[in-house]
């Protein structure tokens, strides 16, 4: 039976990871098997306390001793991964497991090895403060140029492999950069990239985003990074 590896990053995110595990537990999978990874990146909160009690039941749970960053946390997860398709999600709430269905059926039934879910191809979805929306935007544009692309959200936070694939990339990312990172290489293998509609749930700084202009900064250096020099 085909497999669906779910891997969730997860730092200082006590207020959220208990509803997201139990989102994730009974989201609808197209049948497929489920195993779930999360990577405790060396939180300072509730967090490692409440997973110590959520693990188990298809839930795996490893631990940085510390903070490491969004993209370290996928690379040590994909090294468990024994699932066919990888999907990569946030610990918060920002992102709906409801719609696994959506972002699966294109790996399933039309042979595309990478889905990206978008926030920008459903009508009335909230974006969010208006810099993270110009950022993602002009990302997005960035992306299409350098790349020969065509995606309208290149910062989602949903992003779904082939596991075959996403493991015979050489990540090097230990940041949020890992968006701009496996997009610019599998763009350059020429993979096609599927947009799905998504619906997004923003959150702001005060309630816990991480994110910052300076990783829009690093998001535009890696782009340029690996279309002209590696």
């Amino acid at each position: 039976m085909t497999k669906l590896s779910i891997i969730i990053p997860c730092y200082n995110e006590a207020a959220t990871i208990t509803e997201l595990l139990a989102r994730v537990a009974r989201a609808e999978t197209c049948g497929l098997e489920k195993e779930i990874i999360v990577v405790n990146d060396g939180s300072i909160d509730e967090t490692s306390q409440l997973l110590e009690g959520l693990q188990g039941d298809g839930v795996k749970v490893i631990h940085h001793e510390r903070n490491r960053g969004k993209g370290a946390a996928i690379r040590t997860a994909l090294e468990q991964v024994t699932g066919d398709i990888v999907l990569i999600q946030d610990a918060d709430l920002e992102y709906n497991p409801d719609e696994y269905p959506s972002l699966l059926q294109p790996i399933l039934n039309d042979h595309v090895e990478v889905v990206y879910g978008s926030r920008m191809r459903r009508k009335g979805t909230r974006q969010g403060a208006l810099p993270f929306l110009v950022g993602g935007m002009l990302l997005s544009r960035l992306t299409n140029l350098l790349y020969k692309a065509s995606i309208t959200d290149e910062p989602t936070g949903y992003k779904v492999f082939k596991a075959s694939l996403l493991k015979s990339i050489d990540l090097k990312c230990t940041g949020f950069e890992f968006c701009p990172e496996v997009t610019a290489k599998v763009c350059k293998r020429g993979c096609e990239i599927k947009e799905v509609p998504i619906s997004y749930n923003p959150r702001s700084v005060s309630e816990g985003k991480k994110i910052s202009w300076r990783d829009f900064i690093v998001h535009v250096f890696i782009l340029l990074k690996y279309r002209f020099f590696e």
